[in-house]
């Protein structure tokens, strides 16, 4: 487990810092830079791109994971990155064409609202050759147990360059399509440089015999990626469904001001990744192994962890919700999108606690229950959010956004229970939402300062103490008191 511990650190520190240069970016440049309507063009044209790039994988990404156990032999993986490579590359092919054949239906879906995404359509197409192999790449550097620099990559080197990107358009260096190239181009250098990285860490071969595999593997691997095409088909619609109808629906500026709450919202989830990228190959190798019962160790651990930390990221946020909208350039602007916070807020929460499910359904032979519900959540997506958008707006998105997020993790959990033996509830979870309430309630009852400033370091102090104390005392976590003992003793030179 030491390298699992080293990573996560590393990984948990390179997020932090990439999500503190991401949450200025886009708190005091973005919204002081941008117009609402070019932060919706330039989301819109990521959020498509990166939906097909999704599908152009061909269930790559997944795949690393969950076979690379078998393949791996130390020399040259029986020709696992020749299978990676080529993959995509076909997918590419496909899913280019389509997105070229598809360009009326989508023209037509844009056209009354968001005409100027239209104008910058054939500009997704290298997007989704970039994206779609940043990701298998990083993917594959994970399941060599190296997660730290492909944090690196994603959380701080896209963000300072997307982040020049933003200073050279709002000091008129650039025009708008400078704006939308540079945003594009900056995915194209990350995937660079994990092409180059990933030799420094596992195989890159691109021998293939397919005789070293067996064809009962081979078999498996085929079918298994045939079934993720479909399942990503319907996962890379309900991932942006919200912020496509919303520009569908209301145009790229009320698309803009989504995109900005939605951001806020999802800081909830950035703790997450990097435990979540180290410990899927554990549970790869646990299934593997036919071994339920270190599979649900494993999943009881993430929750609670993933829980506490995305809970407490999200109490935080909400606590101080106005004052952030008082302190963000133009944010009398932004400040319609409050709820969208909440409730968006409260569907990552879920999600980051209920999510290693779907790692443990993926990794198993079970993979395929997944396609049972995933177009049925499609099609609520759509009907909620068409029902909903016309009533409450943006709200309205969110709302049918945390109503699909949660019958699909009720849906998921079912099948784990059932087919994997896994359950992630223990009664830490039980004091941790206790804990979360009376926290809120302390803050509900606080007296307010007129300076945003000030009412923020304010709440958050005695907030984060009493959130600190109680889950001390109440030892919630063995992990979160031991940290705290280690500190202690560092600092007092005695046993806490």
């Amino acid at each position: 487990m030491g390298i699992v511990i080293r990573q996560s650190i590393k990984g948990t520190v390179v997020t932090c810092v990439g999500a503190l240069i991401g949450f200025a970016t886009t708190m005091f440049v973005v919204t002081g830079l941008l117009s609402p309507e070019d932060i919706g063009l330039t989301k819109v044209v990521l959020e498509v791109g990166l939906m097909f790039a999704g599908l152009a994988q061909l269930g790559t990404s997944s795949s690393i994971v969950r076979f690379f156990p078998y393949f791996k032999d130390g020399k040259g993986n029986n020709g696992f990155f020749f299978y990676i490579m080529a993959l995509p590359f076909v997918g590419c092919l496909l899913f280019t064409m389509l997105y070229l054949v598809l360009k009326e239906p989508v023209t037509d879906f844009f056209i009354a609202k968001s005409a100027l995404f239209v104008d910058y359509y054939y500009w997704v197409i290298p997007l989704i050759v970039f994206a779609a192999y940043l990701v298998v790449l990083e993917t594959y550097a994970n399941a060599n147990m190296r997660i730290s620099v492909p944090k690196l990559n994603r959380e701080v080197f896209i963000r300072v360059l997307t982040l020049l990107v933003y200073l050279l358009y709002g000091y008129h260096v650039v025009g708008r399509d400078g704006l939308v190239a540079g945003v594009i181009a900056v995915q194209g250098l990350a995937m660079l440089f994990m092409f180059f990285y990933v030799p420094k860490v596992g195989s890159v071969s691109l021998r293939y015999n397919i005789a070293s595999v067996s064809k009962p593997l081979r078999r498996d691997v085929f079918r298994y990626s045939m079934f993720l095409i479909a399942g990503a088909l319907g996962g890379s619609i309900l991932n942006r469904l919200d912020l496509l109808m919303v520009s569908s629906h209301l145009g790229l500026e009320q698309a803009g001001v989504f995109t900005i709450a939605f951001y806020i919202a999802t800081v909830v989830e950035i703790p997450s990744r990097s435990i979540t990228a180290i410990t899927s190959p554990l549970a790869a190798d646990a299934l593997k192994e036919g071994n339920f019962q270190a599979a649900k160790i494993l999943y009881q651990k993430v929750a609670l962890n993933q829980l506490l930390v995305g809970g407490c990221v999200f109490l935080l946020i909400w606590i101080n919700i106005d004052n952030l909208f008082a302190i963000i350039p133009n944010g009398a602007a932004y400040k319609a999108g409050k709820w969208v916070v909440f409730f968006i807020g409260m569907s990552k929460l879920v999600s980051v606690t209920l999510g290693f499910g779907g790692v443990l359904i993926s990794f198993s032979r079970y993979y395929y229950w997944s396609l049972y519900f995933t177009f049925i959540i499609v099609a609520i997506g759509i009907v909620t959010n068409n029902l909903l958008i016309p009533a409450w707006g943006i709200s309205g998105a969110a709302v049918a956004t945390a109503l699909s997020c949660l019958l699909s993790y009720a849906v998921q959990q079912w099948i784990v229970q059932r087919k994997v033996k896994s359950t992630p509830y223990t009664f830490g979870m039980v004091k941790l939402i206790a804990i979360f309430l009376v926290v809120a309630g302390v803050n509900h009852f606080l007296a307010s300062f007129g300076n945003p400033w000030v009412d923020a370091i304010y709440r958050t102090a005695i907030a984060s103490s009493v959130s600190v104390a109680l889950l001390y005392f109440l030892k919630v976590s063995d992990e979160l008191n031991s940290t705290v003992r280690t500190i202690l003793k560092r600092i007092f030179g005695k046993k806490a």
